[in-house]
């Protein structure tokens, strides 16, 4: 009876702890209010699950990773492929850019990288049946040509890219198990079990592992530096790129979010899309709450010196849930979300 009482007290010891982590390492207990230190709403654009963007700088263009995940979360049609919208018009709206391609295209991540004038290499992770592949395009104007179709085993699970030049790119595997248990370690116990691997133009080739859950993924070309949100870590992995593509880690900045979609601003700055609740998320991806909480987040770092993070917007799910990325341009903050019926547009007063 005292072996029993005794395995049963462990028990529960384990079942307490093991909750009262996976709560808190997911910010389950975090009051999440409205804060706004950029402007107010300048527009929505009825676009579902624009859940991540790509500037084309030079042309004041902006790409949109467009997939209504809740029409087909339920088993119903829904919008799916890359939209445009250029700011150079008064009035912004969206152009659809994919509706003829031959193939279907379901997509996550996406990057884009200058060629010639007006030109650029746009790629993005694309998800169909199971399988997963790089989708190569080049953009023209307002104009998208399919390039070629890259896919290998080592993308496992693919979530975003970033391209560092027009062939090679950097990606995040957000899993690296296959089975029920080893996923379920990586989302409830943060396992770090998930890797960002390397594509150098003809091969693949793993570069950076032991991570919790990597997401979007961001190159400062200036210091050689490769960012990687780590969702389920509640930080940003700092590597610093070699010569050949490989990484070395340099630091984890802790955010206490849950970090998604990285972009960098015209001085290097990070802009991210963040869930600040991820128990809250997973039960709104999965239909089982209507609204999950927002939160965007700059850092600004610097090799040698301490990051500085901000707080730019919040939000408890009332005007926006799930907030995937944020892009800045000039005096626009673009937020993007991984599966609301709207995306929004922020103006500086």
């Amino acid at each position: 009876m005292k072996k029993f009482l005794l395995f049963l007290a462990f028990l529960i010891l384990f079942i307490v702890g093991f909750f009262g982590y996976t709560f808190y390492s997911t910010g389950y207990f975090r009051e999440v209010n409205a804060v706004n230190n950029f402007g107010p709403t300048y527009a929505e654009l009825e676009l579902p699950g624009v859940e991540d963007m790509a500037l084309a700088r030079a042309d004041s263009l902006v790409i949109l990773s467009v997939d209504d995940r809740a029409k087909r979360r339920q088993g119903e049609s829904g919008l799916h492929g890359l939209y445009l919208i250029d700011l150079k018009e008064e009035k912004l709206q969206a152009l659809e850019l994919t509706k003829d391609l031959p193939f279907p295209l379901f997509p996550h991540g996406i990057s884009i990288y200058p060629l010639d004038s007006g030109t650029y290499r746009l790629m993005v992770i694309n998800h169909v049946d199971g399988k997963h592949s790089v989708e190569s395009f080049l953009l023209s104007g307002k104009t998208l040509q399919h390039i070629e179709t890259i896919t290998g085993p080592e993308l496992m699970s693919p979530n975003d890219l970033v391209l560092v030049s027009p062939e090679a790119f950097y990606y995040s595997n957000d899993h690296g198990s296959k089975s029920s248990l080893g996923i379920f370690a990586e989302n409830y116990l943060g396992a770090k079990l998930a890797n960002v691997g390397y594509y150098d133009g003809e091969s693949f080739r793993i570069v950076a592992e032991d991570l919790a859950y990597p997401n979007g993924l961001a190159y400062d070309k200036n210091q050689d530096l490769l960012y990687v949100a780590s969702s389920r870590g509640f930080l940003v992995r700092v590597f610093s790129v070699t010569e050949d593509g490989s990484l070395e880690k340099l630091e984890d900045i802790k955010t206490q979010t849950g970090v998604d979609n990285i972009e960098l601003d015209e001085n290097e700055k990070l802009w991210i899309g963040c869930h600040p609740n991820l128990i809250t998320f997973a039960a709104y991806a999965s239909g089982k709450k209507e609204i999950s909480p927002s939160e965007i987040i700059t850092i600004d770092y610097q090799k040698g010196q301490a990051p500085q993070q901000e707080i730019i917007w919040t939000d408890p799910g009332s005007q926006m849930s799930a907030s995937s990325v944020a892009l800045p341009f000039g005096d626009f903050l673009f937020l993007g979300n991984v599966m609301d019926e709207k995306m929004l547009i922020l103006k500086k007063n």
